[in-house]
């Protein structure tokens, strides 16, 4: 029979293990990986030894063994350790993952006996391996670089390979208009936020590891004379994007647009706070007369995306 006969959840009818996969498949959007970006970490133990621990947490993992297999939710609840062999004369790298063995499709293991989802070890993996390297049904979590003679595991050793199967994402534009013209930048090095463009609070939420952020200042009033110097902009008390020149050799009064925009990694101590995002420029050392400055006249807008990865 092609098709399924009943749907899922149909009352008072039975369904196949497989039809339950193909659903996990749909609900995941055909993809695999951990659930959330802390999942199944590898880490040391907690005194290193020879073995590695992996965190509680879940996951999804498409069936490889036929192209109707469907996907299989895995979880850890708790710490579990796994053992890695120590190297002899030769450095060597290995492979943590998480594997299924299905017997419906592969192996002779009894499910009602026998543990077939299960944390794995592939020795001896391509030394920039990140992904697993046969057709096996699994997920990988981390690589193992082993130095020679070395028998105790430690993080400097552990490479992360984890990726999440549905990362999420959020993005918002802010926007802000100054009420009045802002003092006036140029004469210092130092950096200087613009006066009357307060900036945003932004919600940092709390899965996120990273932040795309694009900043368009537009019109920046340039006058007096030449105007050489940088514009940037800050978010919270520790991340800045990386500056760009505001170069113009002109004089008079004249405007002209600018934007700063990067990709920044979110420290843990932001996540579920309240940050603040905020545009600030300087006078380069040999900055002639010129200054800048916002308008009301002048629209700041940013662009701001959190994104969800393994940490």
């Amino acid at each position: 029979m092609s098709l399924f006969a009943r749907p899922i959840l149909t009352n008072g009818a039975t369904h196949p293990a497989q039809q339950f996969r193909m659903l996990v498949r749909d609900l995941a959007r055909g993809n695999e990986g951990i659930t959330e970006g802390d999942d199944l970490k590898v880490s040391q133990l907690s005194t290193p030894g020879g073995s590695v621990q992996v965190s509680d947490g879940s996951g999804v993992i498409r069936g490889r063994a036929n192209v109707f297999q469907g996907t299989y939710s895995v979880c850890n609840i708790g710490s579990a350790t796994v053992p890695i062999a120590p190297t002899g004369a030769s450095g060597r790298s290995d492979m943590v993952i998480v594997r299924v063995e299905d017997p419906e499709y592969e192996g002779s293991l009894n499910p009602q006996i026998d543990q077939i989802t299960y944390f794995q070890v592939i020795s001896n993996v391509s030394a920039s391996a990140t992904s697993i390297p046969d057709g096996r049904t699994g997920i990988p979590l981390a690589r193992i670089d082993i130095p020679a003679n070395t028998s105790t595991i430690t993080n400097a050793m552990i490479k992360d390979v984890r990726s999440v199967a549905n990362p999420r994402r959020d993005r918002q534009l802010y926007t802000q208009s100054p009420t009045a013209d802002s003092t006036a930048i140029g004469a210092s090095t130092t950096w200087t936020y613009f006066s009357t463009a307060p900036g945003w609070n932004i919600a940092v939420p709390v899965w996120a590891t990273q932040v795309k952020i694009k900043v368009d200042v537009s019109p920046i009033r340039y006058n007096i004379g030449p105007f050489l110097g940088a514009l940037r902009a800050t978010f919270g008390s520790s991340l800045t994007l990386q500056p760009i020149s505001l170069d113009d050799n002109q004089t008079g009064t004249r405007k002209l647009p600018a934007i700063v925009a990067d990709t920044l990694t979110i420290p843990a101590a932001y996540r579920g706070t309240t940050q603040l995002l905020r545009a600030q420029a300087n006078g380069a050392s040999d900055n002639g007369p010129g200054r800048i400055a916002v308008t009301s006249y002048t629209t700041l807008v940013a662009d701001v995306e959190f994104v969800e990865a393994p940490r």
